[in-house]
Parts: structure tokens; C-alpha cells; sequence
């Protein structure tokens, strides 16, 4: 081969892999952007004590989304496929979601006050990291994913390519966590303790939803 052919193999080499890292970055965004139960619990806990608590949840939900990634990438996914698995990753999530929705409940109920009082940013960062952990249903997201990004990859992916996606999925959903806890935070200066009691109904309300609607599911692997 010439050397022409060779530098052309390697500018081709060098474009696939920065466009999977492009990708895997907005993706890594778009995976955290939408609303669910990390969010609301972020939404929840930053309003009512500000920045920080709102970025250990995020950060929390990283070590799920890191871990079901690993899992996923590395053809583990078999593990947490089988009834057995998924239905005590179920029962796990139905039970931390009913706690969380009846703090939040409960607090809408009493005279919530907006306040910078120090809590647990240790509790913070693991709410998040078991909202994430138990749901079993992530690894449909992460072996879907994993069949998709590197479809067009011919010969297969190699370890490059896992590496190039897996550290620009986890910048995507980094930055995110910054840019989600910096939005709460600076929206918490225009909310009012009865807006912050309707934030907490409104989150209450959707983690039982999302508490319910996993029920449900747990109900249809047993059938």
C-alpha cells in the first residue's frame, strides 16, 4: 500500500472515531435531559436547599448510569436479564420511590420553609445513586444503545471504540449535572414557600407515578 492509501485509511480511522465521540456526547445529554425521577428529586432537594444538594443527586445517578453502562458494554447484561434479578431490582425501586414520595408529600403538606440548613450531601449522592441502580429497566436503554452506536463500525467494535464512547457519554452526563443543578439553583430565587410546597405535590406525585408504573411492570414479568 502507498502511503497515500495508508493517510487515507487514518483520516478515515480518525473521522469515524470523532464522529462516535460527537455522538456519544450529545447522547450522554439526551440520556439525563429528559424528565423522570432523578430529575424530580433534584428539582426537589435544590429548590428547597439550594446548589449543592442538586448536584450530589446528579452525581449520584452517575454511579447507576455507570455502572449499567459497564454492564452493558462488556456483554454483562444477561446478569440482570432474568426474572430473578430484575424482579429484586424492582422491589428495591418501588420501595425507595414510596419513601421519597412520602417525604415529598409530606412536606407539601406542612409549611415547608426555603433554607440553606446543612443536610447530608453523603444521603444526596446515594438517593440519587439508588434511584439509578434500581431500575432494572436501564439495561434495555444501554443494550439497545450498545447495538446501535457501533452498528456502523465495520468489523465490529474494538476496545477504542468503547473507550472513545463510554468517556464521552460520561463528559455528556457530567456537564449535565452541572447544567441541571446550576438551573435549579438560580430558579430557586423566584419561588415562594407555596410554589415550593407545590414543587414538592408535583414531585411527590410523579415519583409515585414512576413508583406505580414499575409496580406494574414487576406485575408483568411475573405473567
Amino acid at each position: 500500500m502507498t502511503a497515500d492509501h495508508w493517510s487515507g485509511r487514518r483520516s478515515s480511522y480518525n473521522h469515524k472515531m470523532m464522529s462516535l465521540a460527537v455522538s456519544s456526547f450529545i447522547l450522554g445529554i439526551a440520556f439525563c435531559a429528559p424528565p423522570g425521577i432523578v430529575t424530580a428529586e433534584t428539582i426537589r432537594r435544590g429548590f428547597a436547599r439550594g446548589f449543592r444538594p442538586a448536584l450530589f443527586v446528579q452525581f449520584g445517578s452517575l454511579v447507576g448510569d455507570t455502572t449499567w453502562s459497564l454492564i452493558a458494554l462488556t456483554g454483562l447484561a444477561f446478569l440482570v436479564q432474568n426474572n430473578t434479578a430484575r424482579i429484586m431490582l424492582s422491589v428495591v425501586g418501588i420501595g425507595l420511590l414510596a419513601k421519597l414520595a412520602w417525604d415529598a408529600l409530606n412536606a407539601a403538606r406542612t409549611e415547608s420553609e426555603i433554607n440553606n440548613a446543612p443536610a447530608s450531601e453523603r444521603g444526596d449522592f446515594a438517593t440519587g445513586a439508588l434511584l439509578s441502580l434500581s431500575n432494572p429497566f436501564n439495561i434495555v436503554f444501554w443494550t439497545g444503545i450498545g447495538a446501535t452506536a457501533f452498528a456502523g463500525i465495520p468489523g465490529g467494535p474494538q476496545t477504542p471504540h468503547f473507550i472513545t464512547f463510554f468517556t464521552a457519554f460520561m463528559t455528556g452526563a457530567f456537564l449535565w449535572c452541572f447544567f441541571m443543578a446550576g438551573l435549579v439553583a438560580w430558579g430557586r430565587q423566584f419561588i415562594t414557600p407555596f410554589f415550593f410546597r407545590f414543587v414538592n405535590a408535583t414531585c411527590g406525585l410523579i415519583l409515585l407515578y414512576f413508583g406505580f408504573q414499575l409496580a406494574y411492570r414487576l406485575i408483568g414479568m411475573g405473567n
